[in-house]
């Protein structure tokens, strides 16, 4: 841990001050058995452009040859502390065959060695949100906090949540989506159903989006 809070303000002063990525928001070393030295989150502000996001992942593998086997890119929204979030961002944020980049020719660094010391290489990943997306399928958190206080007034055991605990808008939330969210939680549910039901349409192919079909139909 004396490593883990020296280290990472050099790699945050070094992708800020020295590369100039002011969008660069935490800098997050790995500590549990990977002894900090391989596994790097770097965490972006929202609406970093992508060249910076890359130079910023290849500043964190490169700035020591020990350290950066595999970098990470998150949004701000993400907590590079909770593995958990950072698995949840891999898996609905990156696309492997576009965000994905294997750099050659790397030290092997610190740490055991079977076989020969050969070259290793590093996997750097851009798991950030690349475009505005619907909230997450969480409840607001107003309705979270109340469900809390009903929890602590009936006594029951310590919540210990993590984020993310409650939705939030990711940018792409429209107005008759939050008249039915409205909906929903005076009951009148059924008013949507009957609105969305006069809304559809045959011969479509599966999954095609709603908004491409009623744009045609405007």
């Amino acid at each position: 841990m004396l490593k883990k809070v020296a280290m990472e303000p050099l790699f945050l002063t070094h992708l800020r001050q020295q590369l100039g990525i002011k969008q660069v928001r935490r800098v997050v070393m790995h500590e549990p058995l990977s002894n900090l030295r391989k596994v790097i989150f770097v965490q972006y502000a929202h609406g970093t452009p992508r060249s910076e996001v890359w130079r910023g992942l290849h500043g964190a593998a490169t700035l020591l040859s020990d350290c950066g086997k595999v970098c990470i890119a998150l949004s701000e929204d993400v907590d590079p502390t909770n593995a958990d979030a950072v698995f949840w961002s891999l898996a609905y944020r990156s696309n492997p065959m576009q965000d994905t980049h294997i750099a050659p020719h790397r030290s092997a660094g610190h740490g055991p060695k079977s076989g020969p010391r050969e070259e290793d290489s590093a996997i750097l990943i851009d798991a950030t949100l690349k475009h505005s997306a619907p909230p997450l399928a969480l409840p607001a958190r107003q309705f979270m906090e109340e469900a809390r206080t009903i929890w602590q007034e009936l006594g029951l055991p310590a919540l210990t949540p993590q984020p993310p605990w409650h939705g939030y808008s990711l940018g792409d939330w429209s107005p008759d989506w939050e008249l039915y969210a409205e909906r929903a939680v005076a009951g009148r549910w059924q008013q949507s159903g009957e609105e969305t039901f006069a809304r559809r349409r045959a011969g479509l192919i599966p999954e095609t989006p709603v908004r491409e079909v009623e744009e045609k139909d405007r």
